[in-house]
């Protein structure tokens, strides 16, 4: 511990920190006991909001529940049995204060644009309002992100099945208080990341619902505005065909006289993806008993239940010309001139067909398979090949987007979680970030979706 540090009953912290009981810094206002029947999303006569601990743990994002942007749910009026109720402000935590595991203790949100809104604690919640100017608005909801904060939370839950806290328990918990200074610019850094963060996963969500809209709407529209014809698989485009799967691509099977070398490279079940274009690992083993060969740049279908209700299929892109997969996926490639695998690829995810196919399934419950003969003869459209590539190309990119965006919120929850801990600790002071260049250094360059189409 150096001279900028003191020791506290929660560790070392900076010299001008204080550390303050939960009962000294915070008064307990009244929550409300509501069931979730007694809530109704539809505005009321009463307009009257009610936080549910069930949403703490699975609705709000981040710490902060901002009233201009989540949709909180009101209390049906025949339930208000109170004239007078405790309304919150901005800045009161509304906490949960029981869990189903220890890592979800004591999560809780910060109010914020409460506004002329009316809002009360709801079941399974403690209310927490500061007493003075003990804490900044903003920061309140950080201090139980503290590591030695959230050691202290799990060591006072009891229960076995479901986890609680006390408020007898949560008065005694110790908290960290920087200066009044400190706090705000804590909570700005923090705070400005998480809004990152909720970007990311709202581009995520957004190209996802434009991804699934598409998937709806090429395969039947195509690109090219045409008008429309009714067909054995229902509309397509005029210019298009209808044809069975086996015509339009092969199914792989081992060459003749090719001679297997050991170790094998081995694709297993585990590593066919769902919601990922490619394998790109696999196992090497000294001795393959059984399998299905496959060759580097095959698509894989899993054909067993549920592997292939949920999904489960992939390009072969490893550093091998051939491989062995599990018996369950049936490999296949596309015919030069005549049709694209991506094409194949996002038709085969597509609800209505994996659930037309999914009904063809053949065995016993929960050992069901798809056979080679039944997808092989399942109608699809057939576009000119260059109408396969553009549809194709399209979703691609629509991928591309949404693993950029992944990838960016990973590292931007990486860098949040740095922070956060160092700046909660005393670690790393606010005074020594460069937080423009640090975003800048955790920055990815966006790539346009045209770009983004390249295979």
């Amino acid at each position: 511990m150096t001279d900028a540090f003191k020791q506290s009953v929660i560790g070392p912290i900076p010299l001008e920190w204080k550390v303050a009981r939960f009962e000294e810094i915070f008064n307990i206002i009244k929550s409300y006991s509501l069931s979730r029947d007694k809530l109704t999303m539809e505005a009321t006569s009463s307009e009257v909001h009610n936080i549910h601990y069930g949403d703490i743990h699975s609705k709000f994002v981040g710490n902060h529940l901002d009233f201009d942007i989540e949709l909180v749910p009101f209390i049906k009026d025949e339930f208000l049995t109170e004239k007078e109720n405790q309304f919150l402000e901005n800045g009161d935590i509304v906490i949960a204060d029981v869990s189903e595991d220890l890592i979800d203790i004591g999560k809780c949100v910060e109010l914020k644009n409460v506004k002329k809104r009316k809002i009360i604690g709801g079941l399974h919640t403690i209310v927490a309002r500061d007493k003075g100017n003990n804490i900044e608005k903003g920061f309140g909801a950080y201090i139980f992100k503290h590591d030695e904060v959230i050691k202290e939370l799990r060591s006072m839950a009891t229960g076995m099945s479901v986890y609680g806290i006390s408020k007898g328990n949560l008065n005694k918990l110790p908290i960290p208080i920087p200066s009044s200074s400190e706090q705000r610019k804590i909570a700005y850094i923090l705070s400005t990341i998480q809004k990152a963060i909720e970007q990311q996963d709202k581009l995520i969500r957004q190209t996802t619902e434009l991804k699934k809209a598409l998937m709806q709407r090429l395969f039947t529209e195509g690109t090219k505005s045409e008008k429309q014809k009714q067909t054995e698989i229902g509309l397509v485009p005029q210019s298009w065909e209808v044809a069975k799967i086996g015509s339009m691509y092969d199914f792989t099977g081992k060459p003749r006289g090719l001679e297997i070398v050991s170790p094998t490279p081995f694709i297993p079940m585990e590593l066919v993806p769902i919601s990922q274009r490619f394998i790109e690992t696999y196992e090497l083993r000294q001795q393959v008993s059984s399998g299905t060969y496959v060759e580097n740049g095959d698509l894989l279908v899993a054909k067993i239940t549920p592997s292939f209700e949920n999904g489960k299929q992939g390009f072969v892109s490893i550093d091998k010309e051939y491989a062995y997969a599990t018996t369950e996926v049936i490999p296949m490639k596309g015919k030069v001139e005549i049709s694209d695998l991506h094409f194949l690829y996002y038709y085969l995810l597509k609800d209505d067909v994996r659930k037309q196919l999914a009904d063809k399934m053949e065995g016993s419950t929960g050992r069901q398979r798809l056979s080679k003969t039944v997808l092989g003869e399942t109608l699809i459209p057939k576009p000119p090949i260059e109408e396969q590539i553009e549809v194709a190309s399209t979703f691609i990119a629509l991928d591309k987007k949404v693993s950029f965006c992944e990838n960016k919120k990973r590292i931007l929850s990486d860098l949040f979680k740095t922070l956060l801990h160092e700046l909660m600790t005393g670690q790393r002071r606010v005074h020594e970030i460069d937080f423009p260049g640090m975003t800048k250094e955790y920055a990815l360059k966006e790539v346009p979706l045209s770009m983004a189409a390249e295979r």
